[in-house]
C-alpha cells in the first residue's frame, strides 16, 4: 500500500524526520510518501496557525490521489474532518492515533506537548474522542516547535523533565508525545524513563495498515460526504468543490473532486 504523510507546516526538515520515522515502522510493501505544503505557517502553534495550514494540507492530499491512506502529521489533528470529506481512503490524525493506542496499553496516560497554548486544542480533542478520562494531564514543555529542529537546543531535556513530572505527579502509566516533531525522541525517552512513550506518527502508520488490510474506508454517509459543488471566491477559488465522489487514482488533478484555476 501507499501512505501519504502530510506535515501541514512548511518546514521541510521536519517533514523528512517524520517520513523517516514512518518508514522505519512500515510493513514490507508499504510505501511512505512524506510531503508538506508550500503555503502556510512554518510551525503550527495554536488555533491561528492551524487555520492557515488547512488549505495547504488539502492541497497536498489532492496532489496524491493514488494513496491508499493519508496521515495528518500535526498533533492537533489539524484539518482532519475536512480531509476526510475529500477522499474515501482512511485519513488518520496522529493525535487521535496516539490517544487510542495509549488506551490499549495503559489505564491512564499523560501528554507532553510543546507550548502551553496547545493544551486547550489537545484537551478539546480528547473530549471529542471520548478519551478525556483516560488522560491524566496534558503538559507543556514550553518548547517552541521549531526548537525541535535546532541542533544543540535544550528541547529534549525539557521534554524529558516533563515526562519525569508526569510519572511522579500524574502517576501516568504511559506518555504520549504531543508533537510530530518529537517523533525521533520516542524510543530514547522510553528507554530513559522505563515507561511506554508513544509517537503519533508511527501509531498512525500501523492504524493505516490495519484499515487497509481490513478493507475499511471513510464513510461517505453524513458528515464526511463529499462537499457539494459550489464556487469559492478570491484566493480560495481553486479549492472550489466539484461535487465528484472522491479523489481519483489516475493522478489527474482536474478529476480529484476540487476545481483547479
Amino acid at each position: 500500500m501507499q501512505i501519504c504523510v502530510v506535515n501541514p507546516n512548511t518546514t521541510a526538515s521536519m517533514t523528512r524526520k517524520i517520513g523517516s520515522a514512518a518508514a522505519a515502522v512500515a510493513a514490507k510493501g508499504t510505501e511512505i510518501i512524506a510531503v508538506n505544503p508550500k503555503l502556510g505557517p512554518p510551525s503550527i502553534e495554536g488555533y491561528f496557525d492551524e487555520a492557515f495550514s488547512v488549505p495547504g494540507l488539502i492541497d497536498e492530499i489532492g496532489n496524491a490521489p493514488g494513496a491508499d491512506a493519508y496521515i495528518i502529521a500535526c498533533f492537533d489533528d489539524t484539518g482532519l474532518d475536512a480531509a476526510r470529506c475529500i477522499t474515501d481512503a482512511p485519513v488518520i490524525g496522529i493525535g487521535e492515533a496516539a490517544f487510542h493506542m495509549a488506551t490499549l496499553i495503559a489505564g491512564q496516560f499523560s501528554v507532553v506537548t510543546t507550548l502551553s497554548r496547545s493544551i486547550p486544542a489537545i484537551e478539546g480533542n480528547l473530549v471529542r474522542y471520548g478519551l478525556r478520562t483516560r488522560c491524566v494531564k496534558v503538559r507543556a514543555s514550553d518548547v517552541p516547535v521549531l526548537d525541535l529542529e535546532a541542533p544543540g537546543s535544550s528541547a529534549r531535556q525539557r521534554i524529558s523533565d516533563e515526562i519525569s513530572a508526569a510519572i511522579r505527579d500524574d502517576r501516568a502509566e504511559a506518555i504520549v508525545l504531543g508533537c510530530a516533531g518529537m517523533t525521533d525522541l520516542a524510543r530514547s525517552l522510553e528507554q530513559e524513563h522505563g515507561i511506554p512513550v508513544l509517537d503519533g506518527v508511527t501509531c498512525a502508520v500501523k492504524l493505516c495498515e490495519a484499515l487497509e488490510a481490513l478493507g475499511l474506508k471513510t464513510s461517505k454517509v453524513g458528515g464526511y460526504a463529499m462537499p457539494r459543488a459550489k464556487t469559492y471566491s478570491g484566493l480560495f477559488a481553486r479549492f472550489s468543490p466539484s461535487g465528484r465522489d472522491t479523489l481519483k487514482s489516475d493522478g489527474d488533478r482536474s478529476d480529484r473532486g476540487l476545481k483547479d484555476t
